[in-house]
């Protein structure tokens, strides 16, 4: 889980930079800046908050891996 966390950490900073310098270039930049960065900046935090276990399910999470629904 902690590789899902740091990944999501990754992408989110790694988008909010494409979200700042898309305020300081030309308009089709921007707009294809903005098309790929905010999605995954909203992603991004899909990712953290799956990486962190509720108080229920931390132990289930240590003795199985996540596998999906």
């Amino acid at each position: 889980m902690d590789k899902i966390r740091i990944m999501g950490y990754i992408i989110c900073v790694a988008s909010l930079l494409g979200i700042i310098i898309g305020f300081f270039t030309s308009e089709y930049l921007t707009i294809a800046l903005a098309i790929i960065c905010i999605p995954l900046f909203i992603f991004s935090f899909g990712l953290i908050n799956m990486a962190k276990p509720k108080k229920d399910e931390v132990e289930e999470r240590v003795e199985e891996p996540f596998t999906g629904y």
